[in-house]
């Protein structure tokens, strides 16, 4: 197999640094174990993220989410480890991560777990008529 589970994020260089702009990645195939069950979770992902120095590379993403995949997690944890994990790797300006959970027992859950920058404000919102 040319790939295999991972927990390396590389990055690359921001080409665009002097400008805020966002950068959206769904990963609609997450998944990762109930640790109370055992059981297989599902979930779409949604990383938002404004950039600072560095971009997260994409194919070491997908091996990232790939290795929670044999992992016991609440969801609430998975996603503000993942969080936390692609802070570290990249330290952007803002980044959110949303894990929007298919059902388990009649329940659907979503985590949204942020980062902020110290001392950066998210640009106004333009309304064109």
């Amino acid at each position: 197999m040319s790939t295999a589970p991972s927990k390396t994020l590389e990055t690359f260089p921001n080409p665009q640094p002097q400008r805020d702009y966002t950068i959206r990645i769904r990963v609609p195939e997450f998944t990762c174990l109930c640790p109370k069950t055992g059981q297989p979770d599902f979930a779409e992902l949604t990383l938002e993220y404004v950039p600072e120095a560095r971009c997260v590379e994409l194919k070491s993403l997908k091996t990232y989410v790939w290795s929670f995949r044999d992992e016991g997690a609440f969801h609430e944890d998975v996603t503000n480890h993942m969080l936390s994990d692609l802070v570290a790797a990249t330290s952007p300006r803002f980044m959110r991560l949303t894990a929007d959970f298919n059902v388990r027992g009649g329940i659907y859950t979503t985590i949204v777990a942020e980062h902020r920058a110290d001392g950066w404000r998210a640009p106004e919102h333009v309304r064109l008529p």
